[in-house]
């Protein structure tokens, strides 16, 4: 399935099936994956599922995230994580667990020539320390967390235009919209100018499933499917309103 959009598709996980899956879709340029959600895929060695997914994926962009809270084994971790392909690009998130920038080492990560995403970004300052941190030279990515913010009851929209608008200035650099949370928002990554949105396996499959969908069609598949789920559960409230008066 070809791609309908500007905006870059990406596929957010770590389970190396829906990973194969999600490459069928002619629109999927790469992936990204986190702690979390290797936690959840039940992986076991990074480094082993690393070089799988680059022996698969190699012409995918890929991002993967260290794990250690400390600098110098961050820098390790994202040298190593680095040298697995020229299209990965090293996750590093704007602060650590004190609350403290971690531009330092994105600094001298994008200085050495590390393609670095920085990640976890929820604010418009963040964004800038971020892109005063990295070389003008080297790719990057910017993670815009747009899902968790709107989990706050706030509308991101003005973040994700200021984003935008401040990343403008830099050609090296790309925005990405991160914690998607439906297929809509693929719409408003492309309207806001946003270069790349990852998406969950799950919603992904929706938007193929239903990407022809007029809000009529929604109603009548979303009453076939449950008629389903009643015949499965093999409920009768007649009987058993009958059953109850006996």
């Amino acid at each position: 399935m070809k791609n309908e959009f500007s905006v870059k598709v990406y596929s957010d996980g770590a389970e190396i099936n829906a990973m194969r899956e999600m490459a069928k879709n002619d629109y999927l340029t790469g992936f990204t994956t986190n702690p979390s959600l290797m936690k959840r895929a039940g992986i076991t060695n990074y480094l082993k599922f690393a070089h799988e997914v680059v022996s698969e994926f190699p012409d995918y962009c890929i991002s993967f995230e260290v794990f250690s809270q400390d600098p110098e084994t961050m820098k390790k971790e994202a040298l190593t994580l680095s040298a697995l392909s020229k299209n990965v690009y090293v996750k590093i998130p704007i602060l650590n667990l004190n609350g403290n920038y971690n531009t330092k080492l994105i600094s001298d990560l994008s200085n050495s020539g590390v393609k670095v995403n920085v990640t976890a970004i929820t604010t418009d300052y963040q964004v800038e320390a971020a892109l005063a941190a990295l070389n003008s030279t080297t790719p990057a990515i910017i993670s815009l967390f747009v899902g968790r913010v709107a989990d706050t009851g706030r509308d991101p929209q003005n973040f994700v235009d200021r984003s935008v608008e401040l990343c403008a200035d830099y050609p090296n650099v790309e925005t990405l919209w991160a914690a998607t949370r439906e297929v809509y928002n693929i719409y408003q990554a492309e309207k806001a100018g946003i270069d790349i949105i990852t998406v969950p396996p799950k919603i992904l499959a929706k938007y193929n499933a239903r990407r022809s969908f007029t809000p009529a069609d929604v109603a009548l598949d979303t009453v076939k499917g449950f008629d389903n789920d009643i015949k499965s559960l093999g409920f009768s409230i007649l009987d058993e309103k009958e059953a109850m008066t006996v």
